[in-house]
């Protein structure tokens, strides 16, 4: 990449742009969806609309991020936003629950393009001590499309047909494919090497198969969740056979196994299922048990979107002065703190207490991201950078992905063996979330046993949590970059 012929200020622009989709996209079809399904029918359905996403997000991220170490960021990134606009339009025209899923499939894959090329842009136009701030606009835009997506959800619902839900993405591909292909330039790539297709296969079908198991048992181990595991082995057996005998592996494992990325992403995988507790539980408990309202658990929620560009910014801004092992080790030190004042919640306690500990988990969470990024793509050179980042991504996706299952098995459990013996159903906490829960029996009683079961997820999450800081200390230092040549 030339930053002489690169316009750094529009091609910047344009990732966010593009990030701002991917990240709106995740929350303005989490509002529309209950209308959607109602349209469409097959409820059963419901929850892969969102695991198909995933899915496919997670099991091409490390293929477009070698890809685009192969053949360019550019016509990786613009072959993203094409798939990621085709898959958006079609779900607007989606006609049953199937073919919904078939699209959000799609989409994830376009999802699994462009945001790990798109933070391999930023590292390619900017050198590690000047990145940071950058990756701080990313998470800002990030943090604020987690609040803007429900509120255009809504307002699409009410006022427009949904499928513009998916429709509002065009204009924005568009503006970012569009300044992307005038804009973004980068040297003619002349290096010829194989593709590993065999191993792209099999590491996509591995990756599917533990995405579909973790989802199955999130509720109970079936016999799907068991052969999806099976699967799941037979391929990674396979896949590691092929990695060691390719010409070209398509994950390196010299790469992969190099103490700052392992450890790196290490940390982030780990970060990523303990803030998924948070997310997920926080709100139910603050609705439930502290009996508050949707908006009070919404505002206990969005300390988390406060606290985590905050962070992020003040670790783009202060890691050139003080090391990104520091800040990466101060974050997994507040991420527990923050886990732990979940776990001194009571009934009678003040939703503060939780806004408190997500405000810190959040915190801790922007120094650590923003840091480990850094520093794995630090660790590489440039002609590795995009599977470099990519596997960071893709850490951060499965982390997420395991800790919804886990964290979820651990209060399905704590449901299901209550001190009286009965399980609480999914209709009763239902009717307590709906607030409609004092026209059900033994309301109190739900609510004790929800207080146990999610306090027993709490402390799940702070087991998860305490895991970063070894994983943190076990990173080594790494020198950054000097400056880029200026633009002309």
């Amino acid at each position: 990449m030339t930053e002489r012929t690169s316009h750094r200020g529009l091609v910047v622009v344009a990732i966010m742009a593009s990030m701002a989709m991917i990240a709106i996209e995740a929350t303005i079809v989490s509002t529309a969806m209950p209308q959607i399904a109602a349209q469409l029918g097959q409820i059963n359905l419901y929850s892969w609309v969102f695991s198909a996403f995933l899915l496919t997000q997670t099991a091409t991220t490390v293929v477009f991020g070698k890809l685009a170490d192969i053949y360019g960021r550019k016509p990786m990134i613009l072959i993203g936003i094409a798939i990621f606009l085709l898959a958006s339009v079609l779900a607007g025209f989606a006609w049953s629950m199937p073919s919904m899923i078939a699209f959000r499939l799609l989409q994830g894959a376009g999802a699994g393009a462009i945001q790990p090329v798109a933070m391999t842009v930023v590292a390619d136009l900017f050198p590690g001590n000047q990145r940071g701030k950058v990756q701080g606009y990313l998470a800002s835009v990030w943090a604020l499309s987690a609040v803007v997506g429900p509120l255009l959800g809504s307002l699409i619902i009410h006022n427009l047909p949904w499928a513009w839900v998916f429709w509002i993405n065009v204009p924005v591909g568009l503006f970012a494919a569009s300044t992307f292909f005038l804009f973004l330039r980068e040297e003619k790539r002349t290096r010829v090497v194989s593709i590993d297709v065999l191993g792209a296969s099999l590491f996509a079908v591995s990756i599917s198969a533990l995405m579909i198991a973790l989802t199955e048992m999130e509720s109970a181990i079936s016999g799907q969740a068991i052969g999806a595991l099976a699967i799941f082995a037979a391929a990674l057996g396979a896949f590691i056979w092929q990695e060691r005998r390719a010409e070209a592996p398509m994950i390196a494992p010299d790469l992969w196994l190099k103490r700052p990325i392992a450890f790196a992403n290490l940390t982030v995988f780990f970060a990523s299922m303990a803030i998924m507790g948070l997310t997920t539980f926080l709100p139910m408990y603050v609705q439930t048990v502290l009996n508050r309202s949707p908006l009070v658990a919404g505002f206990a929620l969005t300390m988390l979107l406060l606290g985590w560009p905050c962070g992020a910014t003040i670790a783009s801004r202060q890691f050139t002065r003080f090391g990104l092992r520091p800040l990466m080790v101060t974050g997994s030190l507040l991420i527990p703190f923050g886990t732990f004042l979940f776990i001194l919640l009571r009934p009678t306690s003040s939703a503060v207490l939780a806004g408190a500990g997500s405000l810190i988990m959040g915190f801790g969470m922007g120094l650590l991201n923003i840091s480990a990024l850094i520093l794995t793509q630090e660790s590489v050179g440039a002609n590795e950078r995009g599977s470099a980042t990519a596997s960071n991504v893709f850490s951060r996706n499965l982390g997420s992905t395991l800790g919804a299952a886990v964290l979820g098995a651990v209060l399905t459990y704590g449901l299901a063996h209550v001190a009286n013996g009965q399980a609480i159903t999914p209709e009763q906490i239902r009717a307590l979330l709906n607030g409609t829960g004092a026209a059900i029996s033994g309301v109190e009683e739900v609510r004790h046993a929800l207080q146990h079961a999610l306090h027993a997820t709490f402390i799940a999450m702070l087991l998860i949590a305490v895991l970063i800081i070894p994983a943190c200390l076990a990173v080594p230092s790494t020198q950054l970059h000097g400056p880029a040549p200026q633009e002309a």
